[in-house]
């Protein structure tokens, strides 16, 4: 699985539980119990030199993303990620 060629993974498996620049945790049933979905989604996550750090519970179905906001920017599918985020949280 890549979520970054499959953009609708965001809409259809997660929620934004909160969301400030530099920080994002998502919430996802799927992953509830699920390792080797959580497995799959950090290795694609922290393979991007752009995110601080990932951590992912499978006890909670939340993903924390930290990552430098200026930084990200460079990066065209983490900018879309992050700007779907921002507007799904309702941030302007």
């Amino acid at each position: 699985m890549n979520i970054f060629n499959d953009p609708e993974f965001l809409i259809r498996f997660t929620e934004v539980s909160s969301y400030i620049p530099g920080r994002i945790r998502l919430r996802s049933k799927k992953l509830l119990g699920n390792p080797k979905l959580a497995q799959q989604i950090y290795k694609e996550l922290a393979s991007f030199k752009e995110i601080q750090s990932v951590e992912i519970s499978i006890l909670t179905g939340s993903i924390l993303i930290l990552y430098e906001p200026e930084v990200i920017m460079a990066n065209d599918k983490l900018a879309k990620m992050e700007e779907y985020i921002r507007v799904k949280a309702g941030r302007k």
